[in-house]
C-alpha cells in the first residue's frame, strides 16, 4: 500500500482528520480537486462557535413558516425548481425539530461543542504564530432591531447561558453602541456571546493546518474522489500523480460526500444549504471588533483580513445551480447603513455549500457495509467549529483508542 489512509476532502474537517491520523502514526494522503481550504472552509463567517449548544432547527413558529413560504425573507430563499428534491428532506427536518427531538440533538452535539475551542487551540499551538494571529477572542454579538424580539431573545439566552455555563452580556442600545461603535442605531440591543472565537481568514487557517500536516510528512494530492474504488485489500484513488492505494479511506467531502457514498449504496439524507459572501470596504472610523449577527434579518457581518465580510443565511437550491445573488442583495440593503458598508471588494459573490442532515448531527464513523471506509461529513453550519474535534474523534475510532466523545449519535446506521 502507498499509504495507510486516504482522506478525501481538504476542507477543515478533512485536514483535521489527516492531522490526527498522522499523529497516531498513520501514513496519510489528503486528496482534493482543489487546494486545502478552498471550498466551504474558505467562505464561512469565521466563528468557532462554542456558544451554539442548540442546533439550527426547522422553525415551529407559524408566523416564521408563513414568512418563509412567501419567499421574501432575507434569511431564507428557496428556488421552486429544487423543491421536489427538498420536500422529503424538509419534512424529516421538521419532524426532527420537535422540542423533544431538538433537545436530544442538543444533548448529542454538546460533547463536541464543548471541546471545539480546546481542539482548535491544540492545533494552533503547533501551527505557529501566523496561524494563531488569525484567531481572536471576543466572541460575537447577536443584534436585534425590535424591542419585543430582543426582550424575548434575552430571556431565552440568559436561561441557556446559565444552564450551560456560558458567558453572556445583555446589552441595551447604549451599551451595544458603546461596545461596538461601528454600528448604527438600527439596533435596539444585543446579546454578546463571549466564549466563541472568531477567525479573520478561515481559508488561511485551514491552509495553516494543512501545512502542519505536510510538515509532519503528509502528502496533499490533486485527485478525483469519484475514482475511489474498493479492491481486495483496501482502496484506490486516481490522482494527478497516478493511482494511490491505502487500506482505509475517509470521506470528508462536505456537501459533495454523496459522490462517493451514494454509488456504494448508502442512502444518507445529506443536503446542501447554500450560502453567499461578499467583502466590502469599511467606511466608518471605528473598526468592527467582532462578528455581528443581524438576528431578525439573518445575515452576519464579520471583520476579515479583506474588509467586512457579509455572509448570508440559507438558500435552498440545486447544488449545481448557478448563483442567484438574491439573498445577498436583500441582506446588503439592510447591512449597508447598519454597518457602514462601502464599495464591494470582490468581483462577484462567493457561493458555498453547508452539508446538512435532517437530524442536525454529523456522520462520523465507519461505513457499515464496506471494510476500511469511514465517514466524516454533515457538520451543517459548524464545519469550522467542529473540524478539529471531529478529526480527533474519528482518528481515535480508527486506531482503537478510547474516543473523546461517545460516537453513537453520529453513526451512519441511524438512517
Amino acid at each position: 500500500m502507498d499509504f495507510d489512509v486516504i482522506v478525501l476532502g481538504a476542507g477543515i474537517v478533512g485536514v483535521s482528520c489527516a492531522i490526527h491520523l498522522q499523529d497516531r502514526s498513520r501514513r496519510v494522503a489528503l486528496v482534493d480537486r482543489r487546494g486545502p481550504g478552498e471550498g466551504t472552509s474558505f467562505g464561512n463567517a469565521g466563528l468557532i462557535e462554542r456558544s451554539s449548544v442548540v442546533p439550527y432547527a426547522f422553525p415551529r413558529n407559524f408566523g416564521t413558516v408563513l414568512r418563509y413560504a412567501r419567499n421574501q425573507s432575507t434569511d431564507l430563499y428557496w428556488d421552486y425548481k429544487a423543491m421536489a428534491d427538498f420536500v422529503p428532506w424538509l419534512a424529516r427536518y421538521w419532524h426532527e425539530s420537535s422540542p423533544t427531538r431538538l433537545a436530544a440533538a442538543a444533548r448529542d452535539m454538546l460533547p463536541l461543542i464543548r471541546l471545539c475551542i480546546d481542539e482548535h487551540e491544540a492545533l494552533l499551538a503547533r501551527a505557529g504564530a501566523d496561524a494563531a494571529a488569525l484567531v481572536h477572542d471576543g466572541g460575537w454579538i447577536e443584534a436585534y432591531r425590535t424591542p419585543n424580539e430582543f426582550m424575548l431573545a434575552a430571556k431565552r439566552a440568559e436561561n441557556l447561558a446559565s444552564a450551560q455555563d456560558l458567558r453572556l452580556d445583555t446589552l441595551d442600545r447604549a451599551a451595544l453602541l458603546e461596545r461596538e461603535p461601528a454600528l448604527s442605531d438600527a439596533f435596539c440591543g444585543g446579546l454578546h456571546w463571549r466564549d466563541p472565537k472568531s477567525v479573520t481568514n478561515p481559508g488561511a487557517l485551514t491552509k495553516a493546518y494543512a501545512a502542519l500536516f505536510t510538515k509532519g510528512g503528509g502528502r496533499i494530492l490533486v485527485g478525483d474522489a469519484t475514482t475511489a474504488r474498493a479492491q481486495s485489500d483496501g482502496w484506490i484513488v486516481q490522482t494527478s500523480d497516478g493511482p494511490i492505494s491505502a487500506r482505509e479511506i475517509v470521506v470528508a467531502l462536505g456537501a459533495w460526500s454523496d459522490i462517493v457514498f451514494a454509488p456504494l449504496g448508502y442512502r444518507i439524507p445529506l443536503r446542501a444549504k447554500r450560502g453567499y459572501h461578499m467583502h466590502y470596504e469599511a467606511t466608518r472610523s471605528a473598526a468592527l471588533g467582532q462578528p455581528v449577527l443581524d438576528r431578525e434579518q439573518g445575515y452576519v457581518i464579520a471583520p476579515m483580513q479583506r474588509g467586512l465580510r457579509l455572509t448570508t443565511g440559507v438558500e435552498l437550491a440545486k447544488r449545481e445551480a448557478p448563483p442567484t445573488g438574491i439573498q445577498l442583495a436583500r441582506a446588503e440593503a439592510y447591512a449597508r447603513e447598519a454597518f457602514g458598508l462601502g464599495r464591494p471588494l470582490d468581483a462577484e459573490p462567493w457561493l458555498g455549500l453547508r452539508p446538512c442532515t435532517p437530524d442536525m448531527r454529523p456522520v462520523i464513523g465507519p461505513a457499515p457495509r464496506h471494510r476500511g471506509l469511514w465517514f466524516a461529513f454533515g457538520h451543517a453550519h459548524h464545519g469550522l467549529t467542529l473540524g478539529p474535534v471531529t478529526g480527533r474523534l474519528l482518528a481515535e475510532m480508527m486506531t482503537n483508542q478510547t474516543p473523546v466523545a461517545d460516537p453513537q449519535p453520529y453513526r451512519a446506521t441511524r438512517f
